[in-house]
């Protein structure tokens, strides 16, 4: 069964996400493409990390800036691991399953939700203690 805790840091991805594209949309009326991406990341990150401060995880004994430091480095950590498992089912795993198709896509949807997991037991034991 899935935990509360757990269930509501999904929950504060997916605004965190929402907040990510939604802002870059309008970003995008005023900045170049990429420019407008970074700038959306920002808000993105900013999001899911007051989100998962304020409802996700209790406050802990460190301070704000220490835990995002700790935030930004379990999300660098994330990306690294989305691009390696993406990488691994796209070149390996799923052309051995003969899966030719979507490939990119399948093994990029593997990528983005493997690290859903790892993240959150980073965020719980390190970065919000």
């Amino acid at each position: 069964m899935i935990s509360a805790r757990f269930a509501k840091f999904v929950i504060a991805g997916g605004i965190a996400a929402a907040a990510n594209v939604g802002s870059r949309l309008v970003f995008s009326h005023w900045l170049p493409y990429v420019a407008a991406i970074v700038f959306a990341y920002c808000v993105g990150m900013a999001t899911a990390f007051a989100l998962n401060r304020l409802f996700v995880f209790e406050p802990g004994v460190l301070t704000w800036r220490v835990q995002a430091f700790r935030f930004l480095l379990v999300n660098l950590a994330a990306v690294v691991q989305t691009v390696a498992v993406s990488l691994v089912f796209a070149r390996f795993v799923l052309p051995g399953l003969g899966i030719r198709e979507h490939d990119e896509l399948i093994a990029h949807g593997i990528g983005v939700v493997v690290p859903i997991f790892t993240s959150y037991l980073g965020h719980r034991h390190f970065t919000f203690r």
